[in-house]
């Protein structure tokens, strides 16, 4: 018999990867998501999965005693990132509050295991008022770094249990990056050049917020991948002494994807479905615990 798992805020059902490459059978695999272009891309990869569409008031009685409950709910509202916005940085109360769904679901489904992935908040109440509604389980903190070139911490509240972690992975920009990337990636702006021992190597001279003008050394890891939404919001990266965005594939490689898995949409849809996704070695990580 093969997992019967429920995902929620499914994205790109990096979950049910992991569990495919780790080969964990799979019974029965039903998600809630409502982004059609991640609909659309677990369909082309996983046909098998059954589609619920959006999560808000959901009978999750069809699913009382499944095997697996997870989520990687909305973290706009609890992200440190975001505090400069008040009205964005609302915490639970604001869309990062999805989560109450998934707590219902775990209360209502009382699976053998649940995986809850989010930002650290920003507020701890939150983080306490999400540890009190999964019956106290105190998450774990890991970094993505562990695993990928890509520096990302989250915190994973699971009664999974969770082998030891990596001591330390060397892989950085440079080891991941592609060699053919595409002219129109590239800004012809000017820049602050801040030296080749620094992380952010360069200081892009454009109208944006600081955090969008950081370009980052490939010697090093790279931030955090999040949504991207046009203007400067890609990550940037200096390339033989030019500066550019980086491509999809990139993306890709520093959430451990598979090149090209997000392949059939425009390039800043593909950053977003990465960058609001799992790093699919973490969640294997983790999933080598069942």
């Amino acid at each position: 018999m093969g997992l019967r798992v429920l995902s929620i805020c499914g994205g790109l059902e990096t979950g049910l990867l992991a569990l495919k490459e780790l080969g964990i059978p799979v019974d029965e695999y039903h998600t809630y998501e409502i982004f059609e272009p991640a609909i659309e891309l677990s369909k082309r990869h996983f046909p098998e999965i059954i589609h619920h569409g959006d999560v808000i008031g959901a009978d999750f009685s069809q699913f009382k005693g499944f095997d697996l409950v997870m989520a990687g709910t909305c973290c706009q509202s609890l992200s440190v990132v975001r505090q400069e916005n008040n009205q964005v940085c609302s915490g639970l109360k604001g869309k990062s509050g999805i989560f109450f769904e998934y707590a219902r679901a775990v209360k209502e489904i009382q699976p053998k295991w649940f995986l809850l992935e989010n930002v650290v908040p920003k507020s701890k109440t939150d983080q306490n008022i999400i540890t009190d509604n999964l019956g106290g389980q105190i998450p774990q903190l890991i970094n993505s770094n562990l695993f990928s070139a890509q520096d990302r911490e989250r915190l994973y509240w699971t009664n999974i249990h969770i082998g030891s972690l990596p001591k330390l992975n060397t892989t950085v920009l440079k080891d991941i990056m592609v060699s053919d990337a595409p002219e129109k990636d590239y800004y012809d702006k000017p820049y602050i050049f801040h030296g080749e021992d620094k992380k952010v190597i360069a200081t892009l001279q454009v109208n944006t917020h600081d955090m969008l003008k950081r370009v980052y050394n490939p010697q090093f890891k790279c931030a955090t991948l999040t949504c991207v939404n046009g203007g400067y919001q890609e990550k940037k990266v200096w390339d033989n002494g030019r500066i550019r965005k980086l491509t999809p594939v990139e993306y890709e490689r520093l959430q451990t994807l598979p090149d090209n898995f997000t392949e059939g949409y425009s390039d800043n849809v593909r950053r977003s479905l990465c960058g609001n996704g799992w790093t699919k070695e973490v969640i294997k990580h983790i999933f080598k615990g069942l």
